[in-house]
């Protein structure tokens, strides 16, 4: 097989240039956990470098989601997103039951070689000191596990280096003219201690400011699903009801969203001796944010109304080592971390009213919560409802592998993955007016503790605040085991053939209580309508327990060094799910939560190419794909049968797509360099097993018919050693729905987005003004109609700013 002669220790983007030679350079990833070209992987892989991810302002999730076709995201703003790849979606989980309720992920995400996945949304780590993000599409579970069913998304970290001191400087401003202001700066450093050991440094602090106005509106009760169509009292004459008013007159604010991410990351490299080399990293960040990243579509642009305040604080810190070594002509190497996040938020759900059937009973008069006639009379207060989350997640991973000489026609490599995560979650549902009921009803304000005869599963044993309504206090653990493996033998020096297979076993409990105070008004007992999952999760019930063997089966041929083809088989899978309101039933009986989603597995055909062209001035990779998925999980929220989420099993669909990526450096103009992507998908639900939620022949969410990215950046001498550059990109995405169950989704409109930069350059440093969104687009990335009102995540509006960088 035909190789490449490739710098390993320089990693390049791929649409930099040599303008001496004009020709393409190579881009190294370890994809398949060695160290090789992006040109000499059977993989579907897109690679962002050092020099693009400065080129383009990168520097957290949403940034470089726009410049990855095939690749989008659900959420509602930073901390909160999950990635999705080549269509493969079903739900986005809400902020407020993204943890203990929240599906695994089907897209694994990797910070250098330690799996920061976690349940209904990804960690947002920064984009600081970065050499690269690797993005591989389509099953990796071979040998990046569970939740490598779609792909993986890898930040790859710059690392310790003993051979010299250097550093670097970055700082910018931006003014957004619908919005606040918003500044960052970033500092690196590496500093060797000896000849064989280094460490390096990088702190950063990034204050993006807001651009979405928080207006004057007002609520009631009335508006409760209780009173609508559907609801329990519909058609009752309330005019006899007092419906008072939710006012936020005192938190109207323009530009309320902003968000701040500040953290450090340090690590230290030691060559202990020619053969073995140990790296230790630990790494710290914190995101605050205030307010909604999303509009109300019924408002004017860039508005919304929340009536209690929205918080997050999302901090975490990782802890890493890696040991790699040589042993004759094995390369060894172990490496485990230790990641600990913990999230406390506030978040305003007064847009509950809309599907509460039940809210009624906590803020109305008894008589108007059970009337006893057609016409009842009495108060339903002020409905001010928020949610004060804590979910705090414990992850220890560790991994060794084995693999044989690279060099040699049959090679391979082998390891074992285990994983062990603990999530605590506590989200207390507080209706603040309740109290002026039980004081009217000669109630004496207090409630029981959680279960107290168990000690809480998240953190908080004691009284509820009695203003708490609804409890989830649960703990969460998922333990996974895995033993993986690929080969590759050299068939002859054209055709290579690659084998991998992933033998898991997965285990998911739910321990603690899901409960309401409802119904124990006064009382000091233990709560009598809640839920007990120690109870619930016993028996046959006990754990949710996923094992098997998936495969990966792929044919190369490369019939010279400028074109490689392949075909592949591959198999993904995630973990199966316990539900807590397990054995719940519709009211007319047509359907039943079971207590545990089973596995979802995909099954994934490919035909691929990458090509150099035109004596390396032209690259283009691409590849056609076929993705059958079967027993596709979903989550569900249907007052009707349980005021908490479930997930069920609910589909079978597939995707069909074909997408590709090139770059290119004219001869006509040296200096110029044009790149861009594309995918086309076409998506579908084939078979529904709950055809009330979910139907046949819809299409997946998040999986837009077409996107596309072209970027084109011309250099130029300016003086001896100076480069001055103009850069231009547009992004397009096609419309999309948000959600699988079709009484939640809602459909946002395509968009496109165009960005423009100007600078100079030199050796160690960098200037440039740029402007992100120049037509001002209302770009529609994300969003949900999860409480029956629909609420759109948009693009920040146009921003003009400034960054420099200095290197010494």
């Amino acid at each position: 097989m035909f190789k490449r002669n490739a710098i390993y220790g320089v990693i390049i983007a791929a649409s930099s240039i040599n303008l001496a030679h004009a020709q393409l350079e190579e881009v190294i990833v370890t994809a398949t956990k060695t160290a090789s070209s992006t040109q000499d992987i059977p993989i579907a892989v897109t690679a962002l470098g050092e020099e693009s991810l400065q080129q383009l302002g990168i520097s957290d999730f949403s940034d470089y989601l726009i410049h990855l076709p095939g690749v989008t995201a659900g959420g509602g703003g930073p901390g909160t997103n999950t990635i999705y790849i080549r269509g493969v979606a079903s739900t986005t989980p809400n902020l407020t039951t993204s943890g203990v309720a929240g599906l695994a992920p089907n897209v694994a995400f990797y910070l250098d070689e330690q799996p920061l996945t976690q349940p209904g949304r990804n960690l947002d780590v920064y984009a600081a000191d970065l050499n690269r993000i690797e993005v591989l599409k389509g099953p990796q579970g071979t040998l990046f596990g569970a939740s490598s069913q779609a792909g993986t998304v890898r930040m790859i970290t710059n690392k310790p280096d003993p051979s010299a001191f250097s550093g670097k400087l970055k700082m910018g401003a931006a003014y957004t003219p619908e919005g606040d202001p918003s500044h960052n700066v970033e500092g690196v450093v590496n500093i060797p201690i000896a000849d064989n050991m280094a460490v390096r440094a990088v702190v950063y602090v990034d204050n993006q400011g807001g651009y979405i106005d928080n207006v004057a509106g007002t609520e009631t009760t009335r508006q409760s699903a209780r009173f609508q169509a559907g609801g329990f009292q519909e058609g009752a004459d309330l005019s006899a009801v007092d419906f008072r008013e939710s006012n936020n007159s005192s938190k109207t604010e323009d530009n309320f969203n902003e968000v701040s991410y500040s953290g450090f990351r340090l690590s230290g490299l030691w060559d202990i001796n020619d053969d073995w080399t140990l790296l230790l990293g630990v790494a710290q960040q914190s995101i605050d944010s205030e307010g909604v990243f999303y509009q109300d579509p019924e408002l004017e642009e860039l508005e919304v109304s929340r009536y209690e305040n929205d918080t997050l604080d999302d901090d975490f810190e990782n802890y890493n080592w890696t040991l790699t070594g040589r042993m004759g002509t094995l390369d060894l190497l172990y490496t485990g971390a230790y990641t600990e996040r913990e999230s406390q938020s506030q978040v305003d759900y007064t847009d509950y009213l809309n599907v509460g059937q039940y809210i009624p009973y906590y803020i109305c008069d008894y008589s108007v919560s059970y009337p006893g006639d057609a016409a009842p009379a009495g108060t339903c207060y002020a409905p001010n409802l928020f949610i004060k989350s804590y979910v705090k997640s414990e992850v220890q991973t560790h991994e060794f592998r084995i693999s044989t000489d690279q060099s040699g026609r049959l090679r391979g490599l082998g390891g074992v993955f285990y994983s062990d995560m603990e999530l605590r979650e506590d989200n207390q549902f507080t209706y603040p007016n309740r109290n002026k009921i039980l004081a009217a009803d000669g109630v004496t304000v207090g409630w029981g503790p959680n279960f107290s005869a168990q000690p809480s599963s998240a953190r908080d044993p004691g009284q509820w605040s009695p203003d708490v309504s609804f409890r989830n206090d649960v703990l969460r653990t998922d333990k996974q085991l895995g033993v993986f493996g690929e080969l590759n033998f050299d068939i002859s020096d054209q055709f290579t053939l690659t084998a991998g297979a992933r033998w898991y076993d997965i285990e998911v409990d739910l321990k603690g209580s899901a409960a309401s105070s409802f119904g124990n008004l006064g009382s000091t007992e233990s709560n009598n309508s809640g839920q007990n999952l120690d109870e619930l999760f016993s028996g046959e019930n006990d754990v949710a327990k996923t094992d098997g063997v998936i495969g990966k089966v792929s044919l190369t041929w490369t019939p010279n060094q400028d074109q490689l083809y392949y075909v592949t088989w591959s198999e993904g899978y995630r973990p199966g799910f316990l539900n807590r309101p397990g054995g719940r039933t519709a009211p007319d009986g047509s359907y039943t939560v079971p207590f545990a989603a089973d596995t979802d597995e995909v099954t994934n055909y490919e035909f691929g190419w990458k090509l150099d062209l035109l004596d390396d001035t032209l690259r283009f990779n691409g590849d056609i794909f076929f993705v059958d998925i079967t027993d596709l999980q979903v989550g569900i929220f249907d007052t009707s049968i349980t005021n908490l989420f479930f997930a069920d099993n609910a589909a079978d669909a597939e995707v069909k797509g074909v997408e590709g990526e090139f770059t290119w450096l004219p001869q006509f103009s040296t200096g110029l360099t044009v790149s861009g992507g594309f995918s086309l998908l076409d998506t579908e639900v084939t078979d529904s097993f709950v055809t009330s939620f979910v139907r046949e022949g819809d299409s997946l969410p998040f999986a837009p018919e077409v996107q596309a990215t072209l970027n084109g950046r011309y250099e130029w001498d300016v003086a001896s050693g100076r480069l001055a550059h103009v850069m231009g990109f547009v992004s397009y995405s096609d419309k999309v729905n948000t959600d699988i169950v079709a009484a939640n989704s809602i459909e946002l409109d395509s968009w496109y987005l165009l960005g423009v930069t100007a600078g100079l350059s030199d050796d160690q440093w960098t200037a440039e003004l740029y402007v992100e969104n120049l037509t001002d687009e209302r770009a529609e990335i994300s969003g949900n109609a999860i409480f029956n009102v629909s609420r759109v995540t948009v693009a920040r509006p146009r921003t003009i700013g400034l960054r420099f960088a200095y290197d010494f």
